[in-house]
């Protein structure tokens, strides 16, 4: 038996970037649930004609994607490795989106003179499509598969708790496992451990390693994959859903700018500096949601990694564009040779990673009042969140993949009728 839940013991949210939701956390609409109920009847209904079975098979498809929110993304997939199974060479289009796209000679002036460079070009936009929608399916599937029967097993029944749960469970493994693929690729650069002489030095980096390119193109595929879903959001946003879509946006603006300019070893720095935070940002978050008792020092532990690491190495970042940028390698804008670094890309750098270091400086100011409240009142409440309430919503309200998905059942058809009825809901 479950154990009885109580109010978390730092309130309801911590604020910060991994709250965007998932599709299968998202509220529906009135409209989306009065045609799923329509589905639901008509596929409970006896089926008279052979033509009908088609009918009857894309409402029936129509009703499992929408229970099932990893079944678009999945069937995507399926058809672009299908497609690409026909002739699998690099001839084949659709071998830029699984692949990786420009393979060049290796560079003998890198710290890997052995190994084969990757050039940049629009190719590695499908590269990103791809993974973007492969994000989709994993992201979908673990939480309506893995992660909600296990917020059920922890004693987490209510919907609004069940649903941060798992996108928070979600962000703390992606993280897990891009963590340590970050500084590996960054220990193999001139840029470890943050040796920001190193985002220069050698500009322009027209040419990366494969385990490079892999990680910064992944890295750009999760981060559309949240954007997009959090800007398709149906539900009642929180207090700061503003500030989260800019933060997505500005992330994407550094991650496209960063790529096609030649400064991904900046990029590397602040993609790692983010990861790690984010992945104690998200622990803290489930931790709270679990009632667990370590909540209270794991907290704090989060409170100084994310001053660290989006605080005092972001601003050091921050500080090289100021002083570095112009002063070493080459400082010169020329389009034919691929040199961006000049005044504007200077600006442009400074802005956007400007930009970013004030969100987080928005976020820590609420971090710090809900460890304020904590450390005096032994309960703190984050007033942020306005869809987070404890309280149990209306069936009709739930997110997706609550209910069973019905089933077709397959008759034979003689003369065009269906002998033992063609269709029924599976109870």
């Amino acid at each position: 038996m479950a154990r009885p839940r109580r109010k978390s013991l730092l309130g309801s949210d911590i604020r910060g970037d991994t709250s965007a939701p998932a599709v299968s956390t998202m509220g529906t609409t009135c409209s989306q649930r009065a045609a799923s109920k329509s589905r639901r009847q008509v596929l409970s209904k006896d089926r008279r004609s052979s033509r009908s079975g088609t009918r009857t098979f894309f409402t029936w498809y129509r009703e499992v994607s929408y229970r099932n929110t990893w079944l678009n993304p999945l069937v995507v997939l399926l058809l672009v490795v299908a497609g690409y199974a026909i002739n699998p060479t690099p001839e084949n289009p659709l071998h830029a989106a699984i692949y990786l796209s420009y393979p060049q000679a290796p560079d003998p002036t890198s710290m890997w003179p052995n190994a084969t460079q990757y050039g940049k070009g629009w190719k590695d936009v499908i590269f990103v499509f791809f993974y973007t929608f492969f994000f989709s399916f994993t992201r979908e599937f673990l939480m309506q598969r893995v992660l909600r029967p296990l917020a059920h097993r922890c004693g987490i029944n209510r919907k609004a708790k069940v649903a941060r749960f798992m996108e928070q469970t979600y962000t703390a493994t992606y993280f897990a496992a891009f963590i340590p693929f970050g500084l590996y690729v960054m220990y193999n650069t001139e840029v470890w451990y943050f040796r920001t002489v190193g985002f220069y030095e050698r500009y322009p980096h027209h040419t990366h390693t494969a385990d490079f390119k892999a990680y910064y193109l992944l890295q750009a595929a999760y981060w559309s994959q949240q954007a997009i879903v959090l800007l398709l959001q149906l539900e009642k946003p929180r207090k700061d859903f503003h500030e989260l879509v800019l933060h997505h946006v500005v992330t994407l603006s550094l991650i496209a700018s960063s790529y096609r300019y030649h400064f991904t070893y900046m990029g590397i720095a602040v993609f790692v500096t983010h990861d790690i935070s984010d992945f104690f940002l998200a622990t803290s978050k489930t931790l709270n949601y679990l009632d667990h008792p370590l909540i209270g020092p794991y907290f704090g532990l989060f409170i100084a990694v994310w001053i660290y690491t989006r605080h005092y190495i972001n601003l050091g970042i921050i500080i090289s564009i100021t002083r570095e940028f112009k002063t070493v390698g080459p400082f010169v804008l020329d389009w034919e040779r691929g040199y961006y670094k000049c005044k504007l890309a200077q600006f442009i750098s400074g802005t956007l990673l400007g930009s970013i270091q004030a969100l987080n400086l928005f976020w820590l100011w609420f971090i710090l009042r809900i460890a304020k409240r904590f450390i005096m009142s032994s309960e703190a409440v984050d007033e942020r969140s306005e869809d987070e309430g404890d309280g149990d919503e209306d069936e009709d309200s739930s997110v997706h993949g609550d209910e069973t998905t019905p089933k077709i059942e397959v008759t034979p058809v003689t003369n065009g009728i269906a002998q033992n009825g063609a269709t029924k809901k599976d109870l």
